[in-house]
């Protein structure tokens, strides 16, 4: 395995760290990955389960066409070790976390579960990237109708629901942002009958000639789109919904994909979230509350300016986050992050796809890649991002993304500077990012 240190540390120091990764997704795989580069760091990864989930795949699995799941064995750095369980306190001060026992059995290997004897773990560095999860949608029935999939679990009910379902009874998937547009051509495809209730507009980060694009396929796989106000879905009984318009539409089974939060360890910890709970920090993704803990991914808010959620960005936050601690590891002065998008990109069933290019700050241009070559493209995206986290564990890093680099973040910070506005008043303003969630 090559250990070269790209961050120039010094890796024949003596004195072991203990890095303690909290969340064993896109960016907690990476960071875990990278933080090998130093062979002094002894790194150890928690997660409540003993999979990886591709959360870019859950639609398929709603849909029966792929597992969404990866062995963290075939992921991991040899070196890194995999605790399952669940975080429940991060104390900051003693350097210490409470964990729960998961609830099953894990593989052998270099996995461990933790069990009674083993409560609490240590670190000297903490990596926090517990991901994000379904919002409490906050309408009447919902929660107890209504089948979110956001999460491995939550996805693999509404599999077992599905499967019970005839195909000629009405499915409604509620949100029109990547997961709700996925799920419904992945469903339709198949020959199901799918209502897509938006809410408001389809696909809203879409330039308009995309968003034409996928009106056109959604309609053509016999999807019907239920878009503008009066579609926001303001209630879900067992076999209907009801629209803010009055309207009461069949229902055989409804999915919510609108809202998405993220867990709230960090602030029942003490340390300061924005309004959505994402941990805050600093340009270079560390605590605003402890030099020892550093953020990444869906959870992380730097400087009260959080990224959209996704995988894309998920990433280089992750290894931006690892190449942080080895910094300060080595008595190096950390660097603020320098990254940005290419788009948007969504799969429209198994024989199309869409891509949708942006400029470096996110926002949507009017060039986009359709039909079989946006399907290509989509699925090479998947895959490849499997392939980009175990090049991570073999080369650790590897990955870069200087390229990506949005030149508009500095200005942004500039005229928040010179407007005195702080963390939380920003953040909580861009709280809207957090609907309709991308997660490629």
């Amino acid at each position: 395995m090559n250990t070269e240190n790209s961050t120039g540390i010094d890796t024949k120091a003596t004195a072991e760290t203990r890095v303690v990764v909290i969340g064993g997704g896109y960016a907690g795989v990476i960071a875990a990955n990278r933080l090998t580069q130093n062979p002094r760091v002894r790194v150890e990864l928690v997660n409540p389960r003993p999979d990886f989930v591709e959360r870019i795949r859950l639609h398929q699995l709603a849909g029966g066409t792929h597992a969404a799941v990866a062995d963290y064995r075939q992921l991991l750095a040899g070196r890194v070790r995999l605790v399952v369980g669940t975080v429940t306190r991060i104390d900051a001060s003693a350097r210490e976390l409470t964990l729960a026992p998961p609830d099953e059995g894990v593989k052998e290997g270099t996995t461990e579960r933790v069990n009674k004897e083993e409560r609490t773990l240590r670190y000297d560095y903490l990596v926090y990237a517990v991901g994000s999860g379904s919002a409490d949608p906050d309408v009447p029935g919902a929660a107890e109708f209504a089948y979110p999939l956001a999460s491995l679990e939550e996805t693999r009910r509404l599999r077992t629901v599905l499967d019970a379902t005839p195909a000629t009874h009405t499915v409604t998937v509620v949100g029109a942002g990547p997961t709700g547009i996925e799920t419904a051509a992945e469903l339709a495809e198949q020959g199901r009958r799918v209502t897509l209730a938006c809410g408001g507009t389809l696909g809203p980060y879409l330039h308009p000639k995309a968003r034409r694009t996928v009106a056109r396929r959604l309609a053509a796989l016999g999807v019907t789109v239920l878009a503008g106000p009066g579609t926001r879905v303001a209630a879900v009984a067992r076999e209907s919904v009801t629209l803010a318009d009055g309207r009461e539409l069949p229902s055989a089974v409804t999915m919510w994909t609108a809202g998405f939060t993220v867990p709230d360890l960090a602030a029942r910890s003490g340390l300061r979230t924005d309004a959505l709970g994402r941990l805050l920090t600093d340009e270079t993704l560390t605590s605003v509350d402890d030099d020892r803990i550093v953020a990444a991914g869906d959870s992380a808010a730097p400087s009260g300016l959080p990224l959209r959620m996704s995988c894309q960005i998920a990433m280089p936050l992750g290894a931006h986050a690892a190449d942080t601690v080895l910094r300060r590891i080595g008595d190096e002065q950390a660097k603020p992050i320098a990254m940005g998008f290419a788009g948007q990109c969504l799969s429209l069933g198994r024989r199309t796809g869409l891509f949708q290019i942006s400029h470096r700050n996110d926002v949507a241009r009017w060039i986009h890649i359709s039909g079989r070559p946006g399907a290509h493209l989509k699925e090479s995206i998947c895959a490849g991002i499997v392939k980009q986290l175990v090049r991570e564990g073999e080369k650790p890093g590897s990955l870069k993304w200087e390229w990506a680099k949005d030149p508009k973040r500095a200005e942004q910070l500039r005229t928040r500077a010179a407007t005195g506005q702080d963390h939380k008043a920003v953040a909580s303003r861009s709280n809207a990012n957090s609907v309709g969630i991308n997660l490629s």
